[in-house]
């Protein structure tokens, strides 16, 4: 009988739960968009092309590994984890002829991969390039459709799909920059794969010259296995698989292949769960928070049906089943619906972040049903718990005191509202308080955005007080601005409730917002300050490509400069993943300081590194002691620290030096070199002018550079939150809409009583501002707090960087929003004549 009752209601009532269906169609779709991206990382597809023709890839194991051994209550546990690497890990070239003894391999084709950066017009057209020997062709396989195979060490064969965006022919030269000095190649041939390989482009050199620029002697990429005729790929598999027990190789074939081949994709899925599961979860806390404040309004708006059905004797729990009952339809229609726009939300985000880098195209977007089904879940459960919360007074309360409160709100929210909300802030409060404690980007982030949400959650609890504590201050001020201010200081005080309602998603905004835009610059802007202070050089010399090859700074020694050489990577400590840099130990002091605290950078050698106090306090090292770590291509090295320095934001936790690093990564050209010299910036770009992609510039200069690239990095985190914050808006201008638009009756007696269509509209202006200026007084303490914390851990300085234009932009923006909002339907409402509406039932 309840659902019939809620069928009926839910129909006569469409446009009262117009509100709470956008709320929740808007949080499905934004769930359901967040769960695509979880299972892109979890399941998507990396589909092989250079190993399209090699059912057997042999491939180094990509990760490092940690067993820990657990003996408690007589019981032994045993736990394995394991983290990947930042480079690409090589396998040794001996293992070429096991796998060629092992039973049904007809031929195995050693891999190299290596950086190869051609510099033709039009370049790569955004398409990633690598170096190759030639006898790997056969893996695609390529196949010469003119000229020849490279014999020279001076020969080279290119791609179809290069030839043709350069128009490059046979016998044309080609400058590459790879992993030594760039040099020009004869283009001996060109070769086309059988199948479209939209990923790469591929550059295939002599055997020896590929070896050469591998710079990895007596070690491969991988190996392709190619299986006599007739041998089952999977037998096949098994047989190398044993083959190769006991070494670091890892096996694959068929979809598992793409993995071997992208390293890129591998890592960004990992990426990519989580962000999705930080999406996810700051929707679905921003998502709940919204949608109970949402019912909460419909139920206030229906407070007088409700008081009247309790007064007719229905029972508490009659009332709770019937709202209950109500959300779980308008929840279901709103749920399948925003489930349908999450999906294609879903695939834009995804072409969106690999638009801006995060994500290389290489990882496929995955689309299932489960994602709809986890919003349509969600979204039910939502709106279901913010019905029994929104109607735990009017099924508390005595039907007598339903029907008072159906025309006044109470004189004090329940204490038990009061209570959570206090409970919230303390909690907010302990959560600020860890983010301060917290020193890594990983660990900090969630934190963050999770403390905005409870502390908004907080303000939504305490919302009635707050108002009520706001009026008491605003009062005095506008009831000397005439009789508008006084009746819209009068609706503040008397429906506190409402208006709360209507506060807690603009302080959501406000603090959202302002987060998720400066918690970056925060981080960034400290790290360029610690780098400006540590960079002592005259010129920085900076590339245009890949980077600056050893053999320029090589050059500029020459001529009796002090040349630094950085190069950097990741490395792992255990587990833990550190940024880490290598510099040219000789002359460092003359062109860098970090901000030695202790040792000395003179010891800096291959066997020795230098720590962070950061990295110092957490690994407890000291000038003398032992550290074990992972190189980013996976070889463990055991270290003395020689020095610890104060800038590590700035320049890394770990310093190597140059050589070591540089045999350790994929790319060993340098970030940037280090110059100090007498010379003009004119001298050194001539005595660079062999390497075109190099460039001369101040160390200032080096600096908005860095600031750019920290923008683009930027774009990530705001295109990650930018939904949440769309969602948010929509939530500020829906509940705004709902507020005014029950207020009709309202307005009718006010008009009646010799109000006019200005006055009304002016006082709901009033009201707006109000709210608005409160909203912004909260959600910016919120944000200040926040990213005071952040910036206290992150930084070691309560200095957090807040741009004034940008805050003001977002203040206005939430203003316009509140006016517009506010605005549109009391001008719709005022359009009724107000005896009309006066005498028209309820």
């Amino acid at each position: 009988m309840m659902l019939r009752y809620a069928l009926k209601s839910v129909r006569a009532r469409k446009a009262g739960f117009l509100g709470a269906f956008l709320a929740l169609m808007c949080a499905a779709a934004l769930i359901t968009a967040c769960g695509t991206l979880l299972e892109t990382g979890l399941r998507g597809t990396i589909r092989t092309e250079r190993y399209a023709a090699t059912p057997v890839v042999v491939s180094a194991d990509q990760s490092v590994h940690q067993t820990t051994v657990k003996h408690k209550k007589g019981k032994t546990k045993i736990k394995h984890k394991a983290k990947p690497i930042a480079e690409r890990a090589w396998l040794s070239q001996s293992l070429e002829g096991t796998l060629a003894h092992v039973t049904g391999v007809a031929r195995v084709v050693p891999e190299l991969t290596f950086l190869a950066e051609p510099s033709a017009p039009g370049e790569t057209g955004g398409r990633t390039a690598y170096g190759h020997a030639w006898d790997s062709a056969a893996l695609t396989p390529y196949r010469l459709t003119a000229g020849n195979a490279p014999k020279a060490t001076t020969d080279l064969v290119v791609d179809s799909w290069l030839a043709g965006r350069a128009h490059l022919k046979v016998g044309d030269r080609l400058t590459v920059q790879s992993t030594q000095a760039p040099r020009s190649y004869r283009i001996s041939g060109i070769a086309t794969p059988p199948t479209d390989v939209r990923h790469q482009t591929s550059l295939f050199f002599s055997a020896a010259e590929a070896r050469r620029l591998a710079a990895h002697s007596g070690k491969v990429t991988a190996f392709g296995v190619l299986p006599d005729r007739g041998t089952d790929t999977g037998r096949l598999r098994q047989a190398v698989v044993q083959a190769l027990r006991g070494t670091n190789a890892q096996v694959s074939s068929g979809d598992a292949r793409g993995t071997a081949e992208f390293l890129d994709a591998a890592a960004a899925r990992t990426k990519l769960v989580s962000i999705g599961g930080a999406m996810g979860g700051t929707s679905l806390l921003v998502a709940v928070l919204v949608v109970v404040g949402t019912f909460a309004l419909t139920v206030q708006q229906r407070y007088r049906e409700l008081a009247l059905l309790r007064a007719i004797a229905a029972g508490s729990g009659q009332i709770r089943s019937l709202l209950g009952r109500e959300a779980l339809i308008v929840g279901a229609v709103a749920g399948i619906a925003g489930a349908l726009l999450g999906l294609p939300l879903g695939s834009w985000l995804h072409s969106r972040f690999v638009d801006v880098g995060a994500v290389p195209a290489t990882l496929q977007h995955t689309v299932s049903v489960f994602p709809a089904f986890a919003g349509v879940a969600a979204t039910l459960a939502g709106a279901w718990a913010s019905a029994r919360v929104a109607s735990r007074r009017i099924a508390r309360i005595r039907p007598a005191e339903a029907l008072a409160e159906s025309h006044t709100e109470p004189a004090r929210p329940p204490w038990g509202r009061a209570l959570a909300g206090l409970l919230l802030l303390a909690g907010g409060t302990v959560l600020v308080v860890l983010l301060a404690s917290l020193h890594t980007e990983p660990a900090s982030t969630p934190i963050t955005f999770l403390a905005v949400v409870v502390l908004s959650t907080s303000v939504a609890l305490l919302g009635p007080l707050l108002v009520k504590a706001a009026t008491l201050l605003l009062g005095g001020p506008l009831r000397l601005t005439g009789p508008c201010s006084r009746l819209a200081t009068a609706n503040l005080r008397g429906n506190a409730a409402r208006m709360a309602s209507v506060v807690t998603p603009l302080t959501l905004l406000v603090g959202m917002t302002c987060t998720v835009l400066f918690v970056q610059p925060t981080l960034g802007n400290a790290a360029r300050a610690q780098a400006r202070e540590g960079v002592r050089a005259d010129w920085v010399v900076v590339s245009a490509g890949p980077g600056v090859p050893a053999e320029a700074a090589r050059k500029l020694r020459a001529h009796h400069d002090v040349a630094i050489e950085v190069v950097r990577t990741t490395v792992r400590v255990g587990l833990d993943k550190y940024a880490a840099q290598g510099v040219t130990p000789v002359g460092l002091t003359r062109t860098w300081d970090p901000g030695v605290t202790a040792g000395s950078l003179d010891r800096l050698t291959d066997r020795t590194v230098a720590v962070s106090e950061l990295a110092a306090g957490r690994l407890h090292l000291k000038p003398g002691s032992t550290l074990k770590l992972t190189l980013g291509d996976g070889t463990p090295a055991t270290l003395t620290v020689a020095a610890v320095y104060t800038k590590g934001l700035g320049f890394g936790d770990l310093t190597f030096t140059h050589d070591l690093v540089a045999r350790h990564v994929d790319n060993p050209l340098a970030t940037s070199v280090l110059v100090s010299t007498p010379r003009t910036q004119t001298q050194m770009s001539t005595a660079l002018r062999d390497f075109p992609g190099a460039r001369v510039v101040s160390p200032q200069t080096a600096d908005h550079l860095q600031a750019k690239q920290q923008q683009a990095s930027a774009e990530v985190n705001y295109l990650a939150m930018g939904l949440v914050l769309a969602f948010t808006a929509i939530a500020v201008v829906n509940t705004l809409t709902m507020s005014v638009s029950e207020r009709v009756r309202e307005f009718a007696l006010l008009r009646l009583a010799g109000a006019t269509r200005r006055q009304v509209l002016r006082m709901l202006r009033i009201e707006a501002l109000s709210v608005l200026l409160l909203a912004t007084v909260l959600g910016s303490g919120i944000a200040l707090a926040v990213l005071t914390a952040f910036s206290v851990g992150m930084t070691g300085r309560a200095a957090p960087a807040v741009a004034p234009l940008l805050y003001v932009a977002v203040v206005a923006v939430a203003g316009l929003l509140a006016l517009v909002a506010t605005a549109l339907p009391g001008r719709a409402a005022l359009r009724v004549r107000a005896v009309t509406v006066a005498t028209a039932k309820e």
